[in-house]
C-alpha cells in the first residue's frame, strides 16, 4: 500500500481491509479511470444547454463552441468559477462566525464569550471603530456588524486590505483587482462567466484575482481573527497525531470539517460531569476526543485535541471500528461516510442547515443552543460505546507535534513578551542565516501518494535552510511525519535553520492553523515587510507557497490569492488549464509582470522545492542580500 500514502498507520488500515466491501476514496479514485481528457484540460464547456461543448486543439487550429469561444474563454471560466466557489466556502465560513460573535456581543449569558478582548481591540481599530470607554460586549457588537457589512457592501475596499503593504494596496487599485464586497464579487464571477458575457480570458483571470483577493484578505481574514476573538488566539502547545491517538477502552468522538463553533462546545460538553458519569455507567475508562481535516487543527491549535489523520483518513478512523461518533459540520466530508459505517458501529452525524448526507443521523446547530446542541452529541457518542462489534483495529501509530503558531505568537517568541518584534527574523534572513521561508498548504488528493508529496517537499526546503510554514491537511501531514517536533531541526535541518530553532526552541515547520488561517501567513508575511530590511513589497520578500496536494476549490482561491499578492506558488497538479496555452503562460509567466507572483506546476515535490529556492535566491539577490552562510 506504499504506492497510495507514505503514512504507516493508514497503510495498515488499507493493508487490513483490502479484501473487504469497505471502499475507500483510494478504490473509488480507481474506478474513476480513465479521467477526462476535456475536463484535464479545462476544455469542456457547461455554462448553457447549446453543448456541452468539448474544445481540441490540432495543428495550430481551435474547434470552437457553439456560441464561438475557444479554449482560452472557457478554460478562464472554469477555472475563476472555481475560484467563486473556493471564495464564497471561506467567505460563508467567515459569515457564520461573524453572526457567533454578534450573538455572543447581544448576550452576556450565552454560551459564547470574548475570550481575547486584546485582540478584539486591535481588529475593531482596523475596521476604524472607536475603542475608547467601550466594554468588551459593545465593542463586540460593534465588529460583527461592520465585518458583516463587509460582505454585502457594493462600493469602496474591504477594510482588512488595509493591512497589506502599502505598495501592493496601491498595486492593487491600479489594476482595479482591489475588492469591493466579498459577495459582490462572488457574483460577479458568476455573473462574466456565463453564456454571453466576458470573453477575453486575461479579463475572465483579472476579476478571478480580485475575487479571490475578497477570501484572503476577506473572508478567510475575518474567520480568522474573529475566531480568535472568540476562542482565543492559539499559542504554542504540544499534542499527538495519527490514528493511534483513537483508545479502545474510551468512548471516541471525532469531529471533522471546518467550523470550530461546535466543535469547541463539544469539547466543554466532554467535561460535563452528568455525561462523566454516563460514560462510566457504560463502562468506557474516558471520553476521548480527536479531530479530522481542519475542525482538528482549529481545536488542535486552541485546546491541544488530538488530531486522528488529515482529509483522506476520515473514512480510516471509521474503519478502526473504535470511533463511537463522527460529528461533521462544512467542507471536505465524503458522502460515503454513512454508507461506510452500516460495516461499523459508528454513528455518522451531521449538524449543519448547508451540509446533510442522507443515511446519516442529523442534530442540527444553533449558536442559541451550543452547548445543549453539544452535551446531546456527546450523549449519542456514549451511548454508542456498547454497540461496538467485531475486532476493532486501531494502529499504534501516534507522533507528538508542537502546534499553535500564529503571526503575534512569531512576535513574542522571537522578541520575548515585552520586545515582541520580527527584526529576530529579518535579520536571520538578511545575514544568509536562513535563505528565506515558504508556506505549504492544501489538501489530500488519492491522485498523489498519501502525504508524500507534503512531506518530501518540506524536507527538502528545510534542509536548504528555508523556515517553513503550513496549514490544513499539509500541517497534519508534517505533524504525522515528526516535522512538528523542534528536536527533528538537528536530524533534518540546515546550519543556519538548525542555530534559529535551538535558539528559539521551534520545530523548522511551523503548524499555522486550518484552511481559513492561510490569512496567517499572509500577515506574517506583510509584518515582515512592516520590519524593514526585506523590501517595500510583498514580492519582494525572499519567500515562495506550495500546495502539492491540493484538490478542492478552496485551494484554487488560496492559490490565486497568494499570487494576487505577490508570492510564487508551485502546484503539484495543474489547474485544469493545459488545453489552453494562452492560458498556461498567463498563469505561469505573464501575470508576474503585473501582480508581482506567478505559479508553476511541478508534481515532483523536490524539484517543486528547488523551484521555490530558485525563486528564493532570485529574491535574495534582487535585494543584495549576503550570501547563505551555510551550504
Amino acid at each position: 500500500m506504499t504506492n497510495q500514502s507514505i503514512d504507516k498507520a493508514t497503510q495498515e488500515i488499507l493493508e487490513k481491509f483490502k479484501d473487504s466491501s469497505s471502499k475507500t476514496a483510494w478504490d473509488r479514485a480507481d474506478l474513476q479511470k480513465p479521467h477526462c481528457s476535456f475536463g484535464q484540460q479545462g476544455t469542456c464547456c457547461r455554462v448553457c444547454t447549446m453543448g456541452p461543448c468539448r474544445i481540441m486543439t490540432k495543428k495550430n487550429v481551435s474547434t470552437l463552441g457553439v456560441c464561438g469561444v475557444g479554449a482560452d474563454t472557457i478554460a478562464a471560466r472554469n477555472l475563476v468559477r472555481m475560484i467563486a466557489a473556493g471564495t464564497a466556502a471561506h467567505s460563508d465560513h467567515a459569515r457564520d462566525v461573524a453572526l457567533t460573535l454578534h450573538l455572543a456581543a447581544k448576550s452576556e449569558e450565552g454560551d459564547y464569550k470574548v475570550k481575547d478582548p486584546i485582540k478584539l481591540r486591535k481588529i475593531a481599530h482596523i475596521y476604524g471603530i472607536e475603542t475608547k470607554d467601550k466594554n468588551n460586549q459593545e465593542l463586540a457588537l460593534a465588529l460583527a456588524e461592520r465585518a458583516l457589512s463587509n460582505f454585502g457592501q457594493q462600493t469602496g475596499e474591504l477594510d482588512m486590505t488595509q493591512r497589506a503593504p502599502k505598495k501592493r494596496r496601491e498595486l492593487w487599485r491600479t489594476l482595479g483587482i482591489l475588492p469591493r464586497g466579498i459577495d459582490r464579487e462572488v457574483v460577479e464571477v458568476m455573473h462574466r462567466t456565463t453564456m454571453g458575457v466576458d470573453t477575453d480570458f486575461r479579463n475572465i483571470i483579472k476579476q478571478g484575482l480580485r475575487c479571490s483577493l475578497a477570501d484572503g484578505w476577506g473572508g478567510s481574514m475575518i474567520a480568522t481573527e474573529l475566531q480568535d476573538i472568540l476562542f482565543g488566539t492559539p499559542t504554542p502547545l504540544r499534542s499527538k497525531v495519527n490514528l493511534g491517538v483513537l483508545d479502545q477502552d474510551k468512548v471516541n468522538i471525532v469531529v471533522h470539517g471546518h467550523d470550530p463553533a461546535l466543535s469547541e462546545m463539544v469539547v466543554a460538553a466532554s467535561h460535563d460531569p452528568e455525561l462523566q458519569k454516563l460514560m462510566e455507567q457504560k463502562g468506557a475508562q474516558g471520553i476521548n476526543l480527536a479531530g479530522i481535516c481542519c475542525t482538528a487543527n482549529e481545536i488542535l491549535m486552541r485546546q491541544g485535541v488530538p488530531v486522528a489523520g488529515n482529509f483522506l483518513q476520515q473514512e480510516l478512523a471509521v474503519m478502526t471500528g473504535v470511533v463511537d461518533l463522527m460529528m461533521v459540520d462544512v467542507q471536505c466530508i465524503m458522502s460515503s461516510l454513512p454508507d461506510l459505517t452500516k460495516h461499523f458501529h459508528t454513528k455518522v452525524v451531521t449538524t449543519s442547515p448547508k451540509a446533510k448526507i442522507p443515511g446519516a443521523e442529523h442534530v442540527e446547530f444553533s449558536e442559541e443552543h451550543a452547548f445543549k446542541t453539544a452535551k446531546e452529541i456527546v450523549r449519542m457518542g456514549i451511548e454508542n460505546f456498547s454497540h461496538r462489534h467485531g475486532n476493532p483495529f486501531v494502529p499504534n501509530e501516534s507522533m507528538d507535534l508542537l502546534a499553535g503558531f500564529s503571526s503575534e505568537s512569531v512576535f513574542n517568541f522571537l522578541g520575548g513578551t515585552y520586545r515582541s518584534t520580527y527584526r529576530p527574523l529579518n535579520d536571520a534572513v538578511i545575514d544568509g542565516r536562513l535563505r528565506g521561508a515558504a508556506g505549504i498548504v492544501g489538501c489530500n488528493n488519492p491522485k498523489i501518494t498519501h502525504d508524500w508529496a507534503h512531506v518530501e517537499m518540506a524536507k527538502e526546503l528545510i534542509k536548504n535552510d528555508v523556515l517553513v510554514v503550513v496549514t490544513g491537511c499539509s500541517g497534519i501531514a508534517d505533524a504525522k511525519a515528526g516535522l512538528l517536533r523542534p528536536e527533528i531541526a538537528y536530524k533534518m535541518a540546515g546550519e543556519g535553520l538548525q542555530e534559529i530553532c535551538e535558539a528559539v526552541g521551534i520545530p523548522p515547520v511551523l503548524h499555522l492553523g486550518s484552511c481559513v488561517d492561510n490569512s496567517r501567513i499572509l500577515m506574517t508575511l506583510t509584518n515582515i515587510v512592516h520590519e524593514g530590511g526585506l523590501g517595500e513589497d510583498i514580492s519582494d520578500l525572499p519567500v515562495a507557497g506550495a500546495a502539492p496536494e491540493w484538490m478542492s476549490e478552496k485551494a484554487v482561491a488560496i492559490g490565486f490569492y497568494f499570487v494576487a499578492s505577490g508570492v510564487f506558488t508551485v502546484l503539484g497538479n495543474p489547474f485544469p488549464v493545459l488545453g489552453s496555452p494562452s492560458l498556461t503562460k498567463h498563469l505561469t509567466e505573464e501575470l508576474e509582470d503585473t501582480v508581482g507572483g506567478k505559479f508553476a506546476f511541478e508534481s515532483d515535490p523536490i524539484k517543486a522545492a528547488h523551484l521555490m529556492i530558485d525563486h528564493i535566491e532570485k529574491k535574495r539577490e534582487a535585494l543584495k542580500l549576503k550570501e547563505v552562510m551555510y551550504t
